[in-house]
């Protein structure tokens, strides 16, 4: 047992050498420096692509001349642009993300329609945790095509894109994706040009931020970027609610025209404060709206993040090539939240956690353009090895003076005492193996067949040490291991007979094992492991979920518009309900199943010359069709919003200046148990809430940017505890200028 003392609560988890930290910096400022030099040497201010010229650090993925829109994901496994694929896709661009002021991806992706969060609770690790389609996802977020360990803070400073992918997607990324996946894109290095950019931001709460982005052309051959940020701020609620620091290296190498390597390394420091929001009173249905009682001195959330990435592509034939990518990866998340719960006796309510998961990956594609059998053919086959390790913790709080919780002034609320961080209470070792090929077959000039088969094997190892229950009753070490493995895939058509649209229909899978949340080991009712009546556990049926989708896209404007629209049903089957969670009493395995079905709407890229719009509508439906509990069919999900829009739209005034708007709605969520019907009362109410921005190009190299977030500051909940009690709040009115020089 290890204790520490409340006054080095702002140290790093694991106290992480001040010499790295320091490298950064000097690193950092080394480039900014070097970037007046080599700015100098160089006259490519800008690159041309398609015929189109693009800033030096344009996004690289989006189409030219229309910022809002994508035009490819990043993803090798995609042969086709996103308007050819069949299959629901949102892109974030590089342009969207800076000019939406949002900063860290919790509340990008939540503003989505289609995702909702789910809150931090006893079972799971509080952190990104999103949901999309009524699905949990939050082990469904991948970086560069590979999974990302652990349930940590993200921001978005080294971000070219974010691809949010609907429906079950097991071909494209293993385990779970039921509801979609997410996958962040970072800045890449490159050698065709030098450029550097320098960005200051001062707001509201006190906030500050700096980021830097430089790129070196070393030579012809090898290139070096380095994005890098720290940023601190307070919120309406909460004094030093944010500081973070980090930064992005990577480096690119082609030692000739058919070979490229390239490897980053990803640093991320975080020593956050949570607001868990307001009391929520699940017997009258109202909210106790009161100041942030989070204890001086006690409460924190610290992430950490050292992710390193080696990539190399290389060409054997003009019609074959090869990638393979490397990734290890470490995170940590470590935290104290307090609330106020009206529920328990006016009582402080805290949870506590720390969780170190390690990640090993290697992905190996080969990707293949040739005529076979009088068609055309792009085939990707690979092979995929991950190796992911969880240790979890907790804390215990001694608390010396006596006093009663003030919800309603903060001030009152002195707290005085230690906390000692414990062992490693539960841990799980996840090992998997797989195989995949996929392909895409142009039949005629109007039709286009996708498919695809991946098979998955995991070796499972859990332990849970030994602790006593609610009792105080003695509960013996135990331990979870199992192997298991199973088949999916996908299966689309694409008919486009109009020089600008198309149509078309897919059917695709998914699976997952009984434990695939591994940061939940042993807590059933939040993806852990689940143990029937009689121990069993091992022989439990994968989870299966279905999608069948029928949707149009059509690429106007000069294909600087892309519209979308797709109808929906993703069936999931074999829905593990176990009898040890204390919310589900009676269960056994694979009992349940459910269903969400629905429409969504997209529209990305430019409505006239000086109109970008980026927006979306999704209309859903969620029911339980099977379940344990007989009382349970027929109720909808939790955590499920109905009906939820955003849209974001820039009208560029003048060359120089532009303004617009963001416009985000969601309809009430009810809280409950994941994949479980809920008949609850505890629901959140609809909201609306409505951002501003404004750019000014003050010459070719520095740039101003205005932001409002909630400019009616508006009060509402994007999240509620699944027992109530806890309702999150949203993020008030906030102000920030963001001044940007590149060199």
């Amino acid at each position: 047992m290890e204790t520490q003392d409340t006054s080095l609560k702002t140290q790093s988890l694991n106290n992480s050498t001040p010499n790295i930290k320091l490298t950064a910096i000097a690193f950092a400022v080394s480039a900014a420096l070097s970037g007046q030099v080599y700015a100098a040497e160089t006259e490519l201010d800008t690159l041309v692509v398609d015929g189109a010229e693009l800033a030096s650090d344009a996004n690289p993925y989006s189409e030219p001349g229309a910022a809002y829109k994508a035009k490819k994901m990043s993803d090798s496994k995609y042969t086709r642009d996103i308007a050819e694929t069949p299959k629901t896709i949102t892109v974030l661009t590089k342009d969207s993300i800076e000019e939406s002021g949002k900063t860290d991806l919790e509340s990008i992706l939540s503003a989505q329609p289609g995702i909702t969060l789910g809150t931090g609770e006893g079972g799971n690790s509080f952190g990104d945790r999103y949901i999309i389609r009524g699905y949990e996802a939050r082990s469904d977020v991948y970086t560069d095509g590979l999974r990302e360990p652990g349930l940590i803070t993200r921001e978005t400073f080294a971000l070219e894109q974010v691809e949010i992918s609907k429906g079950p997607s097991s071909t494209f990324g293993g385990r779970g994706t039921t509801g979609g996946a997410v996958n962040s894109v970072t800045k890449k290095a490159s050698y065709d040009e030098d450029f550097a950019s320098v960005g200051a931001t001062l707001g509201t709460d006190s906030k500050t931020r700096l980021t830097l982005d430089a790129n070196k052309a070393v030579s012809d051959e090898f290139a070096v970027r380095i994005n890098a940020l720290t940023s601190q701020s307070d919120t309406d609620r909460v004094d030093d609610a944010v500081d973070q620091e980090g930064f992005l290296i990577s480096s690119v190498y082609e030692p000739n025209s058919d070979v490229t390597i390239s490897a980053d390394y990803y640093y991320f420091r975080a020593d956050d404060k949570k607001d868990p929001g307001h009391s929520y009173d699940s017997d009258t249905g109202t909210f106790d709206k009161y100041d942030y009682v989070g204890q001086d001195g006690l409460d924190f959330q610290k992430s950490e993040a050292d992710i390193a990435t080696v990539k190399v592509e290389a060409y054997l034939t003009d019609d074959l090539r090869v990638e393979n990518k490397t990734r290890f990866g470490e995170t940590l998340n470590d935290y104290i939240v307090s609330t106020y719960s009206a529920t328990r006796d006016n009582n402080l309510r805290q949870f506590t956690g720390w969780q170190e998961n390690q990640y090993v990956g290697n992905q190996t594609n080969f990707i293949f353009d040739a005529e076979l059998f009088g068609k055309k053919h792009s085939i990707v086959t690979g092979v995929e090895y991950a190796n992911e390790k969880t240790d979890i913790g907790n804390y215990s709080v001694t608390t010396d003076n006596s006093f009663s919780i003030d919800p309603y002034n903060a001030q009152n609320n002195l707290w005085e005492g230690s906390v000692t961080r414990s062992d490693v209470t539960k841990a799980v070792e996840l090992n998997t193996l797989s195989a995949y090929l996929m392909d895409t077959v142009t039949l005629s000039d109007d039709w286009e067949v996708h498919g695809g088969i991946r098979y998955d094997y995991f070796d499972y190892d859990g332990f849970v040490a030994a602790t006593t229950d609610r009792q105080g009753n003695p509960v013996a070490e135990k331990n979870y291991n199992f192997s298991d493995g199973f088949f999916n895939g996908h299966l689309g058509a694409v008919f486009s007979p109009w020089e600008h649209g198309n149509i078309y229909a897919t059917w695709s899978t998914s699976s997952n094992i009984n434990g695939g949340e591994v940061d939940a080991v042993s807590s059933c009712g939040y993806g852990g492991v689940c143990v029937d009546s009689d121990g069993n556990y091992a022989n439990a049926e994968p989870e299966q979920s279905t999608n069948l989708e029928l949707g149009t896209k059509w690429n106007v404007m000069d294909h600087k518009l892309l519209l979308t629209a797709a109808a929906f049903q993703i069936t999931k089957d074999d829905v593990i309900e176990g009898d040890n969670d204390s919310y589900a009493s009676g269960g056994s395995l694979n009992t349940g199943k459910n269903r969400v079905h629905g429409v969504e709407f997209g529209m990305s890229g430019n409505l006239t010359d000086k109109v970008s719009v980026q927006a979306g509508l999704a209309l859903m439906k969620s029911k339980t069709l099977e379940s344990y509990d007989e009382e349970l069919v027929g109720l909808p999900k939790a955590n499920f919003a109905d009906r939820s829009v955003n849209i974001q739209a820039k009208y560029q005034f003048t060359p120089a200046f532009a303004f617009g708007a963001v416009a985000t709605y969601s309809s009430g969520m009810i809280g409950g148990q994941p994949d479980t019907g809920t008949d609850s009362d505890n629901k959140t109410p609809s909201y609306s809430v409505y951002d501003v921005f404004a750019t000014y190009q003050v010459n070719k190299d520095f740039d101003l940017q205005a932001n409002v977030q909630n400019i009616t500051d508006k009060e509402y909940y994007t999240a509620i505890y699944r027992g109530g009690a806890i309702a999150y709040l949203g993020a008030g009115r906030s102000a920030s200028v963001t001044a940007k020089y590149k060199f």
